[in-house]
């Protein structure tokens, strides 16, 4: 997370809304009993819930993450958003220097091992949720598998909950910048580097300095 303040003006429910409708980050934890060793990392999708206390998913058995998992641990999910570089010369100003702007958001808490026996209703109510976001297609469920092939793939995964004690927003969107200066660095970062910059644009443009 940016340590300035200014940025991190999104409000709890705004923070919450993100990571839901994103539904994939970055779950990482450290190693119970190497604590020289790099934190364990796995890209996952997730379902928030509605109160925001808790994010459900699944991992493969033999992920590391999820070996460890024989008491509840501290972890975090980051979501990351629409990012992109900013070059110095869209402010229109002197004196400045490169940045990158971005959205993300972190989930902090303490990730346990659900019993298997949640599994089969957790991946319908992920997979329906993703699903329902394609139409016109009509939504894949897990009917459509042979009963052989779903239970080979059951015993392959294990169902994870995240308790959530903290949630931590940045929304770095060159709030700090006066409003010409702002906007300019937005039409630029629209033709610049970066993923979803036409959404960055936009944001960025929706500020108040």
């Amino acid at each position: 997370m940016h340590p300035n303040p200014v940025f991190h003006d999104a409000e709890h429910g705004e923070n919450l809304t993100f990571a839901r409708s994103r539904a994939f980050g970055m779950l990482t934890m450290s190693q119970s009993n190497q604590t020289d060793e790099a934190p364990l990392v796995s890209h996952v999708p997730f379902l928030l819930s509605q109160d925001g206390s808790y994010a459900e998913l699944h991992l493969v058995r033999s992920n590391p993450i999820a070996r460890q998992l024989q008491t509840p641990m501290p972890a975090r999910i980051a979501v990351a958003g629409p990012d992109g570089y900013v070059s110095p010369d869209w402010y229109g100003i002197a004196n400045q220097v490169p940045t990158w702007n971005y959205i993300a958001v972190h989930l902090v808490g303490k990730l346990e091992l659900r019993p298997q026996a949640e599994l089969r209703d957790l991946i319908d109510r992920q997979f329906t949720f993703f699903e329902e976001q394609l139409t016109p297609k009509p939504v894949w469920t897990t009917a459509k598998m042979e009963r052989e092939a779903l239970d080979r793939m059951m015993r392959m995964i294990v169902p994870v909950r995240l308790h959530i004690q903290k949630v931590e927003g940045t929304w770095k969107l060159s709030q700090n910048k006066e409003e010409q200066a702002r906007y300019g660095a937005a039409e630029g970062v629209v033709s610049g580097i970066g993923s979803e910059l036409e959404t960055l644009s936009q944001l960025m443009h929706a500020q108040r300095s």
